[in-house]
């Protein structure tokens, strides 16, 4: 996936003959946002090297955790920044970078199934490139159909029998590029101030976001390390009362197509 972006983004950069954008709202959306997307790019190259030599060499948490740091301050100083109306810079860095860190770590903690991960990833990436769409935000929409397609291919060698995981490289990238999916479209506009429209991006990821959450809490509760894994996600809950590990994943993938449904819809009225 990021072959395509990377590549996409340098040629348009460039202007090379052959390469013109001949769409006028691509072209706008490229003009304006190149170099954020070129940010972008290398933030994610950075969660995937983070995440390739975690699963080579298993880093600490802390090491693991400035790699991190890294990638999603690339995003932020690119110009992919959350506001929520209040503006203070600081402020809008350090909302930002907690927004992608979390979003990461989440994708990170579902990666405890064959499918999970992934499935979820295409969900959600289809989810923001429909609401993006929806607002007239090519781009965005752009990306998350490269990302949705890129997940629907590798998914097939991965549920139900996995002959190709993601491991943390693959779950590092499904999680910081969501999150930056999240944060790309305007959601508010003086034109259209849908304020609430700001909550779209957490119903679409609730499913994550919600089991991080739970995991966390769960294992504070404990004394344990946030940073170490357990059987207390949901698909484990779900094995648990009796389901299987495939019809539990597809349990939570339509937990995760309602969520991101309604998010469209109310996007649509």
């Amino acid at each position: 996936m990021l072959v395509p972006l990377g590549m996409g983004a340098i040629l348009v950069r460039l202007n090379l003959p052959g390469f013109e954008l001949t769409d006028r709202l691509l072209s706008h959306g490229f003009s304006r946002r190149g170099w954020e997307l070129g940010a972008i790019v290398l933030g994610a190259a950075v969660m995937v090297v983070v995440g390739a030599v975690d699963d080579r060499y298993e880093l600490g948490a802390g090491a693991k955790f400035c790699g991190q740091l890294v990638a999603a301050a690339l995003a932020a100083i690119g110009g992919a920044r959350i506001t929520l109306f209040v503006h203070n810079e600081f402020f809008s860095y350090a909302v930002t970078m907690l927004w992608i860190l979390t979003v990461t770590n989440a994708f990170n903690f579902m990666d405890n199934m064959n499918g999970l991960c992934a499935g979820l990833g295409a969900i959600a990436a289809w989810c923001f490139a429909c609401i993006a769409a929806v607002d007239g935000q090519y781009l965005v929409a752009l990306l998350g159909l490269v990302m949705c397609g890129a997940l629907l291919g590798f998914l097939p060698h991965n549920f139900p029998k996995a002959s190709a995981f993601l491991g943390d490289a693959g779950s590092h990238l499904v999680g910081y590029l969501l999150a930056v999916m999240a944060i790309l479209p305007h959601f508010f506009n003086r034109q259209d101030p849908r304020q609430w429209a700001v909550l779209l991006p957490l119903m679409v990821l609730a499913v994550p976001l919600g089991d991080l959450a739970w995991v966390v809490l769960i294992r504070v509760r404990l004394k344990k390390p946030v940073y170490v894994g357990d059987t207390n996600h949901l698909s484990h809950r779900l094995v648990r009362r009796g389901m299987s590990r495939e019809r539990a994943v597809v349990l939570i993938w339509l937990l995760a197509v309602v969520l991101g449904s309604i998010a469209i819809l109310i996007v649509l009225r």
